[in-house]
Order: structure tokens, then sequence, then C-alpha cells
């Protein structure tokens, strides 16, 4: 395998073309102002926390036909630089109101950041690197981002008026973002 150039920086089209690179078919890639970030294969309860959520929100974006669900694969570009120092990221779960995308999900990255962000914790991810995350998706467009912590059994949920923590006891909602969807933390995290 050829080895990434961290050094330089990358363009969305520059990622596009690595990610469908079969060298680098095994390899997560994300782009923060244009510096590719190489991401590790999660844990299993990593994994898991992000499928158990995936199968809620479907359910319910199902039934209600608001949107489209992605998962960890599908890439978000955020922030097209003139400069190219782009950024894209591949949320473990993404959400995308119908009315931004009314000729369905592109064969392609998105062309923008979605309605709502889901980043699942893994023991590897650094304070910084997750809060990071969460500026930029505020920044850029995104509404609603839940960053889940397995292991605290806890999601914290961003918005642009601020944060919160939920716990066992609480539940998650959707917001504005997602108008009527509700789950019992104490059921997720079973």
């Amino acid at each position: 395998m050829a080895v990434l150039d961290q050094q330089r920086l990358y363009s969305a089209e520059e990622l596009w073309e690595l990610s469908h690179n079969p060298e680098y078919a095994d390899l997560r890639l994300e782009l923060v102002e244009g510096e590719l970030v190489v991401m590790p294969p999660s844990t299993g309860i990593h994994g898991g926390s992000a499928s158990t959520l995936n199968v809620f929100l479907g359910v319910f974006v199902l039934q209600h036909k608001i949107g489209y669900l992605t998962t960890a694969e599908t890439g978000y570009v955020l922030y097209k630089n003139p400069s190219g120092r782009d950024t894209v990221y591949a949320p473990d779960i993404g959400f995308v109101l119908a009315e931004r995308l009314p000729d369905g999900l592109p064969d392609e990255y998105i062309p923008f950041a979605p309605d709502l962000a889901v980043e699942v914790v893994s023991k590897n991810d650094s304070a910084e690197e997750v809060l990071r995350k969460v500026n930029n998706y505020l920044k850029y467009g995104t509404q609603l981002v839940w960053v889940v912590y397995p292991r605290l059994q806890q999601i914290v949920v961003h918005t642009q008026d601020g944060a919160r923590t939920l716990s066992r006891d609480d539940t998650l909602d959707g917001g504005a973002v997602l108008p009527g969807f509700s789950l019992t933390l104490d059921e997720f995290f079973k």
C-alpha cells in the first residue's frame, strides 16, 4: 500500500479519489480544513451503539417519511474552502431533511452538513477531537449533534444554544430536527 501524505492539504475531490482507490479501500478518511484524518476501525461497543441508535432513528424516519439517514461511510462536505482546505466528515449517523435533498441521496458526497450528526465516542477519541468535530458541525450548519458515550451511558446533546448531558434516567428527543422522536436512554443503553 502506498503511504498517504498527511503533510499536504487535500480537497474534497481528492478525498473522493483517494477513498475510491483500491489501495485505500479499508481506510475511513475524513478532512479537517484540508488535513487528512485516517479513522481506525471502530470497537464492538462503538459499532453496536451506533447500530442500535440507527435502528431507533430508522424506524422513526421511515414511519414519518421526513428525510434520509446515513451511516459512517457517508461523506458530508461541511465546507468547501476556495484555497482547498475543505472539511469532509463521515458521522457515525447522519440525517438530512427530505426537502434539502428533493432528488434523493446523491451518488457522491452529500454537499452540505447534515441536519443531525451522531458521533459515538471510542476510547481512543480525545476530548479535543470530539469537541472540534462538534464545533465544526455547528459552525457549518448542523442543527443538532448527539455525542454518545457508551461507557458512561450518556449522550451530550449540542445545539446552537448550548449543550446538555443526558443519562440513563433521561429521554433523548429530536428537537426541531426530528419532532416527535423520543427514546429513553435506559431503553437505548440496555
